[in-house]
């Protein structure tokens, strides 16, 4: 499938993935992909970050890998392992051509020079067990690479990906270099549990992702629950809006209005009262506190 032409065509190719996109959106996805850089994509869980990548990979047609980020993650999770349960199996298939390779030996020196020698036979792309950040730059076809959550990772790992995001290579030190057959596409994912660095931050376009506005998020309600009534459908947005206002501990996203609007077709809600309201507000709020703030600011509405 070809690559986006202009802003109109993410606008229209993204919708036909069932993705509404703000003019913000598509013209970082068009730049990301004319300048070559990735996009690192920051705002509150839940507003369609990593759905982005999903669905920019869908359009162009091209796999979609992930690299889902958490604490403790290094470069042999995210990069490459070796397989040493192959290799010893392999050691054992050869053994007798590794004692023709000793015999004769001296001293143990001379057998673990031999042994050296043959080191690139066990140490290559056979035995090599890519992990999602290799897989994406060996890939024989262009990718779409997701760095989910990169803000839960740990500096020092942040700090290694700036290789790949820089020259998209990395090095193996029994193998060399690596580089990218095809240059992936990038999108990281940030919640803003913590700052990110500079240097990341210089290598990426920056795409803040926030809530919704009313009239965008009935449009996702719209193609998303299309057996939602048209009026409880607004009356549903018109509600989360609401809530978005509040102090509350944490703000209902757009898949849990998306919750919402399934659990209201469920319920065969015809409008959304004080009752209907009151018992479902738990699929909207995830805090006892948050429930009960909301009950007492709405529920005489």
């Amino acid at each position: 499938m070809s690559l986006f032409t202009n802003t109109k065509d993410v606008h229209q190719r993204l919708a036909a993935n069932q993705y509404i996109a703000s003019d913000e959106i598509a013209t970082v996805v068009y730049l990301a992909q004319s300048l070559s850089k990735p996009i690192l994509a920051e705002g509150p869980a839940g507003v369609g970050k990593t759905e982005l990548a999903k669905v920019w990979a869908t359009a162009l047609g091209r796999p979609l890998i992930r690299l889902q980020c958490y604490e403790g993650l290094d470069e042999s999770k995210a990069l490459y392992e070796w397989e040493y349960s192959k290799q010893m199996l392999y050691t054992q298939l050869l053994r007798d051509t590794l004692q023709e390779v000793l015999a004769g030996a001296q001293t143990l020196r001379e057998a673990a020079q031999r042994l050296s020698q043959e080191d690139n036979v066990f140490f290559s792309e056979e035995f090599l067990l890519p992990r999602p950040l290799l897989t994406a730059l060996m890939s024989d076809e262009p990718v779409v690479l997701l760095i989910d959550e990169i803000d839960r990772a740990d500096v020092e790992f942040e700090a290694f990906l700036l290789e790949v995001l820089s020259d998209f290579q990395v090095t193996v030190p029994e193998l060399g270099t690596i580089s990218a057959k095809h240059q992936p596409m990038v999108l990281l994912t940030s919640n803003n549990t913590r700052e990110l660095s500079e240097a990341l931050k210089r290598r990426c376009l920056f795409l803040h992702v926030g809530y919704p506005t009313l009239e965008n998020e009935l449009n996702i309600v719209r193609l998303k629950v299309p057996n939602l009534a048209p009026e409880l459908a607004k009356q549903a947005v018109q509600t989360v809006q609401e809530l978005r206002n509040m102090n509350l501990r944490k703000l209902p996203s757009i898949s849990e209005t998306l919750d919402w609007a399934r659990a209201l077709v469920a319920l065969n809600a015809k409008e959304i009262d004080k009752t209907t309201l009151e018992t479902t507000l738990t699929v909207l709020l995830k805090y006892e506190a948050d429930v009960q703030q909301a009950r007492r600011r709405m529920g005489g509405r």
